[in-house]
């Protein structure tokens, strides 16, 4: 497996085609895409030219860093690369000039960001009738 990445400013295509592949067809989301997309930096894993994992990083309101959308296609699960996008979005936070960041897990993969170093706050919320929780963590 050849595992590149390829950083946009603004939603590209094969971020589009990942989430609705993910968060849509797979998980249901109907309010996927959102006005913060054409803001946000996106980071895209490459199987060689397939598209197979991404992630988007941006400021919130506060000046802090936000990553958001993580998603890896269903056949390239289990090869760390959810792990890896989220460490490319990380460093394109330091890069920025970024000293934390905070993002929204659903709770079911609450351990997978555990493992990365985030820690849970007790910031619950429902999106689209999945629970979600908020995690902070210093870069």
């Amino acid at each position: 497996m050849d595992i590149g990445v390829k950083i946009f400013h603004g939603l590209s295509g094969d971020c589009r085609t990942i989430r609705k592949a993910v968060f849509m067809k797979e998980q249901g989301f109907r309010n996927e895409f959102d006005e913060i997309d054409g803001e946000a930096v996106h980071a895209v894993l490459y199987d060689g030219e397939v598209p197979v994992a991404t992630g988007r990083l941006f400021n919130d309101e506060d000046g802090g860093f936000v990553i958001g959308r993580i998603a890896v296609m269903k056949d390239h699960r289990g090869l760390s690369l959810g792990s890896r996008i989220v460490t490319e979005l990380e460093k394109q936070a330091k890069d920025m000039g970024g000293k934390s960041i905070s993002l929204s897990a659903q709770c079911r993969v609450r351990e997978f960001y555990e493992k990365l170093g985030y820690t849970a706050t007790d910031d619950l919320r429902d999106d689209e009738g999945c629970p979600h929780v908020t995690m902070i963590k210093d870069i």
